[in-house]
């Protein structure tokens, strides 16, 4: 796997915890090791492990959370740190998020989640390619 891939690969384990709602999942995509923080749409800036980590409970614990799918993600890589921004979609709508994650042993670990308005959006997505039948 390279490395941009292995950092698509931790952008998607966030995602994917989001959408699942599953704490333990969250819990393991933030780093143990560098400080974190966290700026959700609205919020006041969230600073240390403890304070984020207990944003996400109350996000993921929360049944009226909305769900967020990440769009177009592109990747920057500067040495152990990575970059990776993104549209989140949202009902239809779009966020701009922008993830941070550094490399920790051999995992990439986000150290930040910024979320905030944008007035763009991704490409329209293209519908996949129905079968033909041939009979």
């Amino acid at each position: 796997m390279s490395v941009r891939d292995a950092v698509l690969f931790a952008n998607e384990a966030f995602y994917r915890a989001f959408a699942d709602r599953d704490l333990k999942a969250m819990d393991a995509v933030w780093s143990t090791r560098f400080d974190v923080a966290c700026l959700h749409p609205g919020w006041q800036p969230l600073f240390g492990r403890a304070v984020v980590m207990e944003s996400w409970s109350n996000i993921l614990g929360n049944p009226q959370s909305p769900k967020i799918r990440p769009r177009e993600p592109h990747v920057q890589l500067l040495g152990d740190t990575a970059i990776v921004v993104c549209y989140e979609e949202i009902d239809g709508s779009f966020l701009l998020a922008s993830n941070v994650y550094v490399h920790e042993g051999q995992i990439w670990k986000m150290v930040l989640h910024q979320g905030g308005a944008t007035a763009g959006a991704p490409a329209p997505e293209e519908a996949p390619e129905r079968p033909r039948r041939v009979n």
